[in-house]
């Protein structure tokens, strides 16, 4: 059996590899050669060095998202995971309707981000209109508009996720820590929390990135206005590459510091949820 599997190895395993170098490897050196490049298509690219990346890093509009994907990051993060473990905790209760509310809290999920965009474009500028603003009319409506669309959308999402982790908690521990005279508050704590760790680095992992690398909703909802202040990191990406003739080169350094920063804030995650639970 192991022979047959050695044996025909390279029938199964080579095309998804090269899948996987045409698809990604090969188009992201690419994207970094072309990072120190000026250029318009892929043929005429010149080499310029590091010119971009200087003027990365004294664009305004560049920094400015950076610091407001940040905040929408850090908001959305800490909001979708307490809320869904929130509903997670009530919906693992005996209660009845339970599968049905856990189907109308996922839904959402299952919209594509420019409809969920415009839907609540739609929504939010009618409220708005009733004290004569729109989400355009402040980068804070616009900030805060993202937030309640992103929540709408993830919370059911990771709500299923933190439902698994709670529901595997061994019945016997919770059973053992009522004995001992643990109250709800305490049994919440040190007992269900610390078990369901895994979910909570999985969930934390899955809004960090997905707040990072937000597109669809941001361009649907404002599209950066007003003045580009409501513009994440994402699309102002695009609006460099795509909006700016010439600075096609500054917004693929832009893509490669964007990677980078992602990567690096997901290996800092990665690496503290693991320490964390070692310690448990």
């Amino acid at each position: 059996m192991q022979k047959s599997l050695k044996k025909y190895f390279p029938v199964f395993a080579l095309p998804t590899v090269a899948a996987f170098a045409i698809g990604f490897v090969i188009p992201f050196l690419m994207g970094i050669y072309l990072s120190f490049c000026k250029f318009t298509t892929v043929t005429d690219a010149v080499f310029i060095g590091v010119g971009n990346y200087f003027k990365v890093f004294s664009d305004k509009t560049f920094l400015h998202s950076l610091w407001y994907t940040a905040a929408f990051t850090v908001v959305s993060v800490v909001l979708i995971n307490v809320l869904a473990f929130a509903v997670a905790l009530i919906l693992t209760k005996k209660l009845r309707g339970t599968n049905l509310f856990r189907t109308v809290f996922f839904m959402p999920n299952l919209i594509g981000g420019i409809v969920l965009g415009y839907i609540w474009q739609l929504l939010l500028n009618g409220i708005l209109a009733y004290f004569q603003k729109t989400l355009t009319y402040s980068s804070k409506f616009g900030f805060w508009g993202l937030v309640v669309l992103i929540c709408w959308q993830q919370i059911g999402y990771m709500m299923i996720i933190y439902i698994a982790g709670i529901q595997n908690i061994p019945g016997e521990l919770i059973e053992a820590a009522r004995i001992d005279g643990a109250d709800k508050k305490q049994i919440l704590w040190n007992v269900t929390i610390p078990m369901v760790m895994p979910s909570i680095t999985i969930c934390t992992f899955l809004t960090l990135t997905n707040g990072f690398k937000l597109f669809d909703q941001n361009l649907a909802l404002t599209n950066g206005e007003p003045s580009k202040m409501s513009e994440l990191l994402a699309l102002n990406i695009f609006n460099t590459f795509y909006g700016r003739p010439g600075y096609e080169g500054v917004g693929q350094a832009k893509a490669v510091v964007f990677f980078l920063l992602v990567a690096l804030i997901a290996f800092a995650q990665n690496r503290l949820a693991r320490s964390r639970e070692i310690q448990q």
